[in-house]
């Protein structure tokens, strides 16, 4: 059987884009350790920006000599592939409209339109988020002109919610840590099917006509 192993270097919220640290944490996976690299931080693509994420995990990735793919930019791709061009976002309640808007503009500059940004109204302490309470203020908050939605913010737990979601709104649903997981399953080659988790999974991560 297939197994996919995890391991995680944390680093702190006022350091995420500092190069020093982020070398320092990547250092940790060298010498073949893992095949893949994931920069799991949706907030601070929204602050950097779509091109200057592009150019961290690009630099990650040579500095390990391994692909690596980032959070915000696995949506981005993931919203192409699924051919969605509107698209509403949930934040956790911990995001503020500076967040909200900071998405607004990472995903508009790469071509997708923003229907609604709102952090949802839920408990602000993560343990306590549950996958029913994701999905009953998401269909409550999300309007028929989006195409999809995004769920942001790697900390928000959400990815319970997918399948029950799509199924309730009858439109794609993305969370930061699906989407990044499924481009890196990618990267390594995994071929193994999952099922429950949106229907993303059935897709490849490689955009019609690229």
């Amino acid at each position: 059987m297939a197994r996919v192993v995890t391991c995680v270097a944390r680093i702190g919220a006022d350091d995420v884009a500092v190069e020093p640290v982020l070398d320092q944490a990547a250092v940790l996976f060298e010498r073949g350790s893992v095949d893949v690299l994931g920069f799991a931080s949706t907030s601070s693509a929204y602050a950097l920006g779509f091109d200057a994420e592009q150019k961290l995990v690009s630099r990650l990735s040579r500095q390990l000599g391994i692909p690596a793919a980032a959070t915000s930019a696995s949506a981005v791709l993931a919203l192409h592939v699924l051919g969605v061009e509107r698209v509403a976002l949930v934040h956790p309640p911990w995001f503020d409209a500076e967040l909200n808007d900071l998405g607004t503009a990472y995903f508009e500059s790469q071509g997708v339109d923003v229907v609604s940004a709102a952090s949802a109204s839920l408990s602000r302490d993560p343990s306590k988020i549950e996958a029913a309470a994701v999905c009953d203020w998401t269909a409550s908050h999300v309007g028929p002109e989006a195409e999809g939605v995004f769920i942001g913010g790697n900390g928000f737990r959400a990815a319970g919610a997918v399948e029950a979601l799509e199924a309730r709104i009858g439109r794609p649903v993305l969370t930061s840590n699906q989407v990044l997981l499924w481009k890196l399953l990618a990267q390594a080659g995994a071929t193994e099917p999952i099922d429950g988790y949106g229907r993303v999974f059935s897709h490849t991560p490689q955009p019609a006509g690229r």
